[in-house]
């Protein structure tokens, strides 16, 4: 679904609405981890006029979910998700279109593993650095997943 742009569109407005409006796109997804598109302007500005960092965080928990969910859909087993904590690094003020990247994939895909055969939640600690179009680091995540498989 997050590989290709129609179903992507269609998959966000159906099961994630708020990240369609905003403008979130999944801009890569392999084995490597995911990375996140997040635009600038009136749709994700604060008053400040800067990003607002609960699209910041959106668009970082989306970038470390996606993968989650393409590695379940891999492993073959019926495996629940959830984000049990989440924290956040501002460095510096968002004020361009910026890219949240996920790119630990090889451990994510591990945790899960790990979930599926032993049957017990094995909680993994997701991390995501947002950049702006000039390079610079405007966030950095840390997603708190727990993965356990469905009985």
């Amino acid at each position: 679904m997050f590989t290709n742009p129609f179903t992507s569109r269609a998959g966000l407005w159906w099961k994630l609405p708020l990240a369609a409006f905003a403008g979130l796109r999944v801009r890569r997804l392999d084995e490597s981890g995911a990375e996140v598109s997040l635009p600038a302007g009136w749709k994700t500005q604060n008053p400040f006029g800067s990003t607002y960092f609960a699209a910041q965080a959106m668009a970082a928990e989306m970038s470390t979910g996606a993968a989650a969910l393409w590695f379940i859909e891999q492993s073959g087993a019926s495996v629940s998700s959830l984000v049990t904590s989440l924290s956040a690094q501002f460095t510096k003020k968002a004020v361009s279109e910026a890219r949240f990247v996920f790119s630990d994939g090889a451990q994510m895909r591990a945790a899960i593993a790990q979930a599926v055969r032993t049957g017990a939640p094995v909680v993994y600690k997701a991390r995501s650095v947002g950049t702006q179009r000039d390079g610079s680091q405007i966030a950095d995540f840390t997603i708190e997943w727990s993965f356990k498989k469905r009985a």
